[in-house]
């Protein structure tokens, strides 16, 4: 598999786990699961399968000096930068292209920066085995196995079995849904026919492209004329004249949806979007009541405390709570109930209505 590279998508500046990720000290660059960052996690958990000549990562230029610094081995040249952040298809069409000129026999796996993956062994296995998928001119993408009827995820149905590779099943994939209803989520569950969408795709730079130039022509060509500029003095000034003309849209809605040959491999590899303090229970080791406690002072103080997470670098004492989720950063202190973490997003906006942009 010499012509296989691993693309990690690590621009996002999200907010949803504030006050800790902020836009400037996105969930990508903190260490809030294991002791390096999730981004540093993410690359360590691809070798052997790749090494780092073979790891690209596209970014904002903001977070290169942190990402570069947490994972030295990766090459200078394979950190590429998007002017600005405008949404997953622009930022993958840039990576292939960078990637295609270089090697245009490359398959390519897109995949994300800021997810918790606790099988790594099987997340290697089923790469592997995509790629052979690939090379048959599939597009792979991974399917999580829903352990129960979400709503804040995409659902891949999946239709005839295609073939076994190694342990796993690929399957035709017959469409996508984007974050349903519960009612509709709970019969996807039932029919035993979806996966949660995990935003990881496997392809080759060839197939990559034919599918921008068949769904969105105008991107395609864009980035067709950017493409003799890789390497070359002209690249920054092409990039930044092809960007300013490129819609905001995600892969999911510029291409996946209606691309040809999709299939889905449905797997178990311990996955977690990691999207909300309350995943963090399913995710962190508990003691017996529960509870989870992240951060760099090692005394606390528990009284009758059951169900609840403390991020705090301070000695934290919590008496006679349960479900409650304590937050604690130099500027910053959010108490929530753990079943109120989807409204960290409705703070947020307050204060971006309210101007306090030294708190985003």
């Amino acid at each position: 598999m010499e012509h296989y590279y691993a693309m990690i998508m690590a621009g996002g500046g999200g907010t949803r786990l504030w006050p800790m990720s902020r836009q400037d000290t996105p969930k990508q660059v903190l260490a809030l699961v294991e002791e390096t960052s999730m981004f540093k996690t993410s690359v360590d958990r691809l070798a052997p399968l790749f090494t780092p000549d073979r790891i690209y990562v596209v970014t904002g230029r903001k977070f290169l000096e942190a990402l570069r610094a947490q994972a030295p081995e990766i090459p200078a040249q394979n950190f590429v930068i998007e002017p600005y952040g405008k949404n997953t298809a622009p930022a993958a069409a840039l990576g292939i292209t960078v990637i295609q000129q270089r090697d245009p026999q490359a398959t390519v796996a897109i995949l994300t920066a800021d997810h918790h993956i606790s099988k790594k062994d099987a997340f290697r296995d089923v790469l592997a085995a995509a790629y052979e998928l690939a090379q048959k001119g599939y597009i792979a993408t991974l399917g999580i196995s829903p352990s129960y009827p979400a709503t804040g995820f995409g659902y891949i149905q999946q239709g005839t079995e295609l073939e076994n590779i190694g342990s796993f099943t690929a399957y035709n994939a017959l469409g996508f849904t984007e974050k349903p209803n519960v009612v509709t989520a709970t019969t996807f569950l039932a029919s035993g026919e979806y996966s949660w969408n995990s935003g990881m795709f496997i392809w080759t730079a060839r197939q990559a492209m034919d599918e921008f130039q068949r769904q969105q022509p105008e991107m395609y060509r864009r980035f067709a004329e950017l493409a003799p500029t890789v390497d070359t003095n002209e690249f920054d000034a092409k990039l930044q004249e092809t960007w300013d003309e490129l819609k905001d849209i995600s892969i999911d809605f510029a291409v996946m949806e209606n691309a040809e040959k999709m299939a889905v491999f449905p797997v178990d590899i311990g996955w977690n979007d990691v999207g909300s303090w309350d995943a963090m229970f399913e995710v962190l080791k508990l003691d017996k009541f529960g509870n989870a406690f992240k951060g760099r002072q090692p005394e606390r103080v528990i009284l009758d405390t059951k169900n609840s997470l403390v991020y705090s670098d301070k000695l934290i004492v919590t008496i006679g709570i349960e479900d409650i989720i304590i937050i604690e950063t130099p500027d910053a202190l959010m108490v929530c109930h753990k079943d109120r973490t989807q409204d960290v997003k409705e703070v947020v906006n307050h204060l971006l209505r309210t101007k306090n942009y030294k708190y985003l």
